[in-house]
């Protein structure tokens, strides 16, 4: 009998709800201690994954970014990975 493949299962830190990896934007923190975010899904580092700006904004108000990433993200950082998640969620990013 062949073994059956799933689907990567990913939790949202702002919501909490449990979607494919590729419905959710990654956030990554690199060796370096930048955090930014992670288009491909395939940088090295420590990841936290979120649904959309709402719940990134909801992550920032109870600090669950920075305890999912293990370090103090700034508000310079929150700042940058919302106009790069925004450009990410832009309509039409993908139509030429």
């Amino acid at each position: 009998m062949a073994a059956q493949t799933t689907k990567r299962q990913r939790t949202c830190i702002g919501c909490g709800a449990t979607l494919g990896k590729g419905a959710l934007h990654r956030i990554v923190r690199n060796g370096e201690g930048l955090v930014s975010f992670d288009p491909t899904g395939r940088l090295a580092g420590r990841g936290a994954y979120v649904c959309s700006e709402d719940c990134l904004a909801a992550a920032r108000k109870t600090r669950k970014l920075e305890r999912a990433l293990r370090c103090k993200v700034t508000d310079e950082d929150y700042e940058r990975v919302l106009r790069e998640l925004a450009l990410a969620e832009a309509p039409g990013k993908n139509e030429e």
